[in-house]
């Protein structure tokens, strides 16, 4: 007797840059931010999702001590929470005290939906950072994501080459980075992100804040780049918005979704 297998069908993996904006040192009016983020982005079918360098706190380098969070904390839970309820992977920016002596680390979360968590701090600071934040001790990770797989970049740590061929030498097909970029560095970064997708044959995330933060402003204009250097999609400039890219029979192409201020 011959029975058919009917295939199940797997969507598309989609993956996004939530570019948020930030208030500084609230830690509760950022966590409806990122909640509403995490919605959208599940409605428009995403997989993983990447909040900017700092999303829970802002870019606010004096406030770090103040803003001290770990993954399991209680404010947090309306993160994990939807991170469990929607099955996406969620990659946001916070301040950790990776010992007790130092300052705090620039990190990132990722919640996974599985409840777990891991942590990824920044490895290279710049040098106005140095007087508020310690780097981080581990150093790439690699994180599977169906049949690719990702490491984590926070903003600085991609102008050093090293960083980014230690992802691509772990055998991440994805790099993504969250950033703080303004307009006077945006072309430079945006230049170096592009030559890594190229050089590396890595898809490269750039998830950039949505207006501004600290004494930046924000350039937006949050992008990503194909392997081989191709920029797939980028948001027309600051706001808030879903940049989503999509890889759909071996080929990427990407979207901008705006959300409502």
């Amino acid at each position: 007797m011959h029975t058919s297998h009917t295939m199940t069908h797997t969507p598309p993996l989609r993956i996004a840059a939530a570019q948020s904006t930030s208030v500084a040192g609230d830690i509760t009016a950022n966590v409806q931010i990122h909640t509403r983020f995490i919605s959208a982005a599940h409605q428009a079918g995403v997989t993983l999702l990447v909040f900017p360098e700092l999303s829970l706190c802002g870019y606010e380098l004096a406030l770090l001590h103040k803003c001290l969070l770990q993954p399991d904390d209680p404010r947090l839970a309306p993160i994990r929470t939807l991170v469990q309820q929607t099955g996406m992977t969620v990659v946001l920016g916070a301040p950790y005290l990776q010992d007790q002596q130092a300052a705090p680390c620039i990190a990132a979360f990722t919640f996974f939906p599985d409840g777990s968590s891991s942590v990824y701090a920044k490895q290279h600071l710049h040098a106005s950072e140095e007087r508020y934040a310690s780097t981080g001790h581990a150093g790439c990770q690699r994180h599977g994501l169906r049949d690719e797989s990702y490491a984590l970049a926070i903003c600085a740590d991609t102008s050093h080459t090293e960083h980014a061929k230690a992802a691509a030498d772990s055998g991440a097909s994805l790099y993504l980075a969250s950033v703080l970029v303004s307009e006077g560095g945006y072309a430079a970064d945006a230049a170096q992100l592009a030559q890594y997708a190229r050089q590396l044959n890595m898809g490269v995330l750039m998830a950039n804040h949505g207006g501004p933060s600290g004494s930046y402003v924000s350039a937006g204009q949050s992008a990503f780049w194909a392997p081989g250097g191709q920029q797939v999609v980028r948001t027309p400039g600051t706001g808030h918005f879903l940049l989503v890219a999509e890889k759909h029979a071996g080929a990427w192409r990407g979207e901008v979704l705006a959300l409502p201020a």
